[in-house]
């Protein structure tokens, strides 16, 4: 029997070795902060498909720019304001001597993707300054190697998409020769992850042991079923995410890998990387096992592919709706817990 594929122990991205992650929710605020820590500086890049993005120190992951390595990547709400997340994560760094070296300082280098969740109904009414640097502190601090919640969580909170609730996912695999790779996103698409008015997700055919419910594909597809499903022509969302691994790759390589990403995003989200979307996909390597066979680095694209659009529904499936009036319904308030 093969163990091609299959999610290692977790199902999340502490199956990758040397990573941490940590959350960081306000309910009341209806968002939050997820923060990944490597170990060790990873090998890093990334690449952004939709037309409304927002990020920090993305373009310094262009294969063609000097800094190779990351300590940290960050995922938050907050549209532009939760921009200031990266500087929390980025004090925690400082504090734990951590950063690229420049003279007789360090400087952590902190990637940031944001979505926009200022619509959700929530309360932003937070004064002069952003609630965003403290929440990006507080994910840092809370970065364990140990496994993490999703759905309504950190980044994921106050995410929403066309039909349902949206959150945050996670989902891994390893490669035949054993090399692991692992997703997380925050799902907050202005397309639908769900097919038509169905309860089945598009990313149904990559699914493993049931972890977004088992429920297949319909049987049947109508018309209906493929008709554009978004939540607004002018309003801004963005799903945005990271694939990481324990192999050893180039700088060129962790930007082939972003791209996949965006692949299994497309297969689960219909809609995606619209004009008002901001997708960004980050990837990163710690460099722990090396590539082997020829076919090693497109069996590693393959598999990010399929589990990025595997945490994008299980980042839906565990989702729970916001406790405001008028919060949209979660997949399980719309059809029930299902059983695989």
């Amino acid at each position: 029997m093969t163990t091609e594929g299959m999610p290692p122990l977790h199902n999340l991205l502490i199956d990758i070795d040397g990573v941490a992650v940590g959350h960081a929710t306000d309910l009341t605020l209806g968002s939050g902060v997820t923060a990944i820590v490597f170990d060790e500086p990873a090998i890093a890049s990334g690449s952004v498909l939709g037309g409304a993005p927002g990020g920090r120190d993305t373009a310094l992951l262009d294969p063609s720019m000097t800094v190779e390595a990351v300590d940290a990547f960050v995922l938050s709400g907050g549209s532009a304001f939760g921009l200031d997340a990266a500087g929390g994560v980025q004090a925690g760094l400082r504090q734990a001597g951590r950063g690229f070296p420049v003279g007789n300082t360090r400087v952590p280098i902190v990637p940031q993707a944001i979505l926009m969740d200022l619509l959700n109904g929530g309360n932003k009414d937070w004064g002069l300054h952003s609630p965003y640097r403290d929440l990006g502190y507080e994910a840092f601090k809370a970065a364990s190697h140990g496994p993490f919640a999703l759905g309504t969580v950190g980044a994921g909170t106050g995410a929403t998409t066309a039909t349902v609730k949206g959150g945050l996912g996670s989902a891994s695999a390893k490669t035949s020769s054993g090399i692991t790779i692992a997703a997380i996103v925050a799902v907050n698409a202005l397309g639908s992850v769900t097919v038509g008015t169905t309860q089945n997700f598009w990313s149904a055919p990559f699914e493993r042991d049931g972890e977004f419910g088992g429920l297949g594909l319909p049987t049947q597809f109508t018309e209906a079923d493929t008709a554009l499903r978004i939540k607004g022509v002018t309003l801004t969302a963005t799903t945005i995410g990271a694939v990481v691994t324990d192999a050893v790759l180039t700088k060129a390589q962790a930007h082939r890998l972003s791209i996949l990403a965006h692949d299994g995003l497309a297969r689960a989200v219909l809609p995606s990387h619209l004009s008002s979307d901001g997708d960004t996909m980050f990837a990163a390597a710690t460099g722990r096992k090396p590539l082997t066979q020829p076919s090693d680095f497109a069996e590693l694209c393959h598999l990010a592919t399929l589990v990025m659009a595997r945490a994008i529904a299980r980042g839906v499936f565990e989702a729970t709706a916001l406790p405001h009036e008028g919060a949209q319904p979660s997949w399980r308030d719309r059809f029930g817990a299902s059983e695989p």
